[in-house]
């Protein structure tokens, strides 16, 4: 009886083993790749190597959505940065400050997809509705 709880404990440990390890990548740009041009499912936001401490400096006061419904310049995120920091109570970001703003400025800068209209419209028959 006891041999059979030892080889259970064992089959058991070895199990564990078996199941956190973790083969390592071919190469390591893959995964930098694939992260690349992916998005978080938990926040929404742009997945790459700086989405950790961007997630960490954000989101820790305010939801993530406050930072996908805007697109601004570099100077206009570090003016928000600011602003944040006058009224807010946001800390001095340090040394990271310049790795958020690169991210920002990477992943939520202005587009003009965002802000174009659709072409003209051409060529249509117009006509008076009757009442």
């Amino acid at each position: 009886m006891k041999t059979n709880i030892v080889f259970f404990c064992a089959a058991v440990v070895a199990f564990c083993f078996a199941a956190i390890r973790r083969e390592p990548s071919a190469h390591p740009s893959a995964t930098l790749t694939a992260v690349a041009d992916s998005i978080d499912k938990e926040t929404g936001l742009a997945l790459d190597p700086n989405f950790m401490i961007v997630k960490a400096q954000c989101t820790s006061c305010h939801s993530p959505k406050l930072i996908l419904q805007h697109r601004f310049t570099r100077d206009e995120w570090l003016s928000k940065i600011r602003w944040m920091q006058r009224n807010h109570k946001l800390w001095d970001l340090g040394e990271s400050e310049k790795t958020v703003l690169d991210y920002l400025a990477k992943h939520y800068a202005p587009s003009q997809s965002a802000y174009s209209r659709r072409e003209a419209l051409r060529n249509v028959k117009w006509y008076k509705l009757e009442k």
